[in-house]
């Protein structure tokens, strides 16, 4: 079977990404409110069941990122999409508190398998010449899942019930993310080889040096020996890019996580309409794509450090709108304009990052490594909102919680970058 070049082949990926964001990510702050109505919960106590989706996903990441540096793709994100399609089925009979818990720790390890990460080391693996681009063009419907499927499955909700509605994303799941995952992700890039193994045969490299070319000018090369395939993965734990990398992704995920498990319910308390409280949130997918397009279309012509720079201080800024405006409707539209935009060119910056200033040839591993103390911060961080919010004051200390933790993991990602590019002496 053909290989497809890197905008198809993009493109289809995306598809089950677009599916498996809506179906399980986007969805959660939907069923909050009935399961707490249903199931006699509070606001923290619901808020636990997804940190503790994000605590599974971590955990699943390093072994994910070893299986598909291993060659494995497509049986992970395969079997991946068969997982969260159970486990979206399993969720519909839930009638305890315990079982609504187990039903988000199994999808939370669904989605270490399905979610971008994977996703990223699959195409930083195939196309090392333009993995960027090919981040980017795989974003692209990704970033629409919350545009499509919060009114989406609202409506399901309104028409069926919140239990009905699941079957109908579990569907998605088993009928048409897990076969596009078994038809695409044939012929693997072979693993490279490490310091002191025997090399592959010559038919291997052949194979491997084909679907790994030399990359192009604009991909930064760090100061030390990081691209070279045959440095092994704990060599990167010495030098300060990884460590600084890692703090800028475990604080700026803890935000992106916080945020859509508690949008709606904060949006609330800014006086809008109902119809705006769901269109507001569902529109961030759109400005997403929209930065990512913009990114698409002008990253030929702008220095790429810079933009990796910049990107990140747009999050921040959204927060400072909403703690100077109160909440208010217009804050909180110029939060949502930024956030959006934020967070759609993050995703970029993230999933590029450790293979800019550390190694593309480790990338699965290395952004693995980080799946722990990532859970951690993305578990505690849905849950950290609920507790932070109170009756007399809303989200307001929450929201300083969040500017402070955007802020230490921008600053972090400037000193990695400063680092890894650093002149030789």
């Amino acid at each position: 079977m053909k290989t497809l070049g890197l905008g198809p082949f993009s493109v289809w990926l995306s598809l089950p990404q677009l599916i498996t964001w809506g179906s399980v990510f986007y969805t959660f702050s939907l069923l909050m409110t009935p399961l707490e109505a249903e199931l006699g919960m509070g606001r923290a106590e619901s808020s636990l069941a997804f940190s503790l989706a994000l605590l599974a996903e971590g955990l699943m990441a390093y072994r994910v990122g070893r299986w598909i540096d291993a060659g494995h793709e497509r049986r992970v994100m395969t079997l991946g999409s068969v997982w969260v399609g159970l486990g979206l089925l399993g969720h519909s009979f839930v009638t305890s508190v315990a079982g609504f818990y187990a039903a988000w720790i199994w999808l939370g390890l669904g989605m270490a398998a399905t979610l971008y990460n994977p996703a990223f080391a699959v195409v930083t693996r195939r196309f090392a010449q333009d993995f960027r681009r090919a981040i980017i063009t795989l974003t692209f419907l990704g970033g629409l899942a919350s545009t499509v499927f919060i009114p989406l499955f609202a409506w399901w909700m309104e028409l069926w019930g919140w239990r009905q509605a699941l079957w109908a994303l579990a569907a998605l799941q088993l009928l048409v993310c897990a076969p596009l995952h078994g038809w695409l992700l044939h012929g693997a890039p072979l693993p490279p080889p490490l310091q002191g193994e025997d090399p592959p045969s010559e038919k291997a490299d052949t194979a491997r040096l084909a679907d790994a070319p030399t990359p192009k000018a604009h991909v930064a090369t760090p100061r030390h020996d990081e691209q070279d395939p045959a440095v092994p993965v704990r060599e990167h734990l010495r030098h300060a890019p990884f460590w600084l990398l890692a703090l800028f992704m475990v604080l700026t995920m803890s935000v992106t996580s916080a945020l859509p498990a508690h949008m709606i319910a904060l949006l609330q308390e800014s006086g809008l309409s109902p119809a705006w409280v769901l269109a507001i949130p569902a529109a961030i997918g759109v400005i997403q794509v929209l930065g990512r397009l913009v990114l698409f279309v002008f990253e030929r012509y702008w220095d790429v450090h810079a933009a990796n720079r910049w990107i990140p201080t747009l999050i921040p800024a959204g927060i400072v709108a909403l703690l100077i405006g109160g909440l208010s409707p217009v804050a909180s539209l110029v939060f949502v304009l930024l956030y959006g935009l934020g967070n759609g060119m993050n995703t970029i910056v993230k999933g590029t990052a450790m293979a800019q200033y550390v190694s593309r040839a480790h990338v699965g591993q290395l952004n693995g490594l980080l799946g722990l103390p990532i859970a951690l911060a993305r578990a505690a961080a849905p849950l950290t909102l609920g507790l932070l919010w109170s009756p007399q004051h809303g989200y307001t200390l929450a929201l300083w919680w969040l500017l402070a933790a955007s802020l230490l993991g921008t600053g972090a990602l400037w000193a990695a970058q400063r680092y890894a590019l650093k002149p030789r002496h």
